[in-house]
């Protein structure tokens, strides 16, 4: 396996912010035991309309948890396809510290 280093403080807070949902861990979970999977099969295994999961998945491509790939089907549909990608997020005091230092907002004063 390939080390990743640690996510900046920015980084962090999108994947926790990302994860900080019921519908997304329902989302990832989906993904993570049944394999990758468009929007429509994807909404009517969660229960949920496709342009919520829409939003949804949106978030968390932009944390980096799940990739999307556009592929054309056999009867000529466009189907974007998603899936988990590889992350492990280590939350540990230090590797907050360190991710605290390199966040780019500052605090209010």
């Amino acid at each position: 396996m390939i080390a990743t280093p640690p996510p900046t403080g920015d980084q962090l807070l999108a994947k926790l912010a990302a994860l900080a949902s019921p519908h997304r861990l329902r989302i990832i979970a989906a993904l993570q035991t049944g394999g990758r999977n468009y929007i429509s099969a994807l909404a009517r295994d969660l229960g949920i309309s496709r342009p919520l999961l829409h939003l949804h998945l949106a978030k968390l491509e932009e944390a980096g948890l799940v990739a999307s790939q556009l592929e054309l089907s056999a009867d000529g549909k466009a189907l974007n396809f998603f899936e988990v990608t590889g992350f492990a997020l280590q939350l540990t005091p230090e590797a907050i510290a360190r991710a605290a230092a390199s966040l780019t907002s500052k605090p209010e004063t």
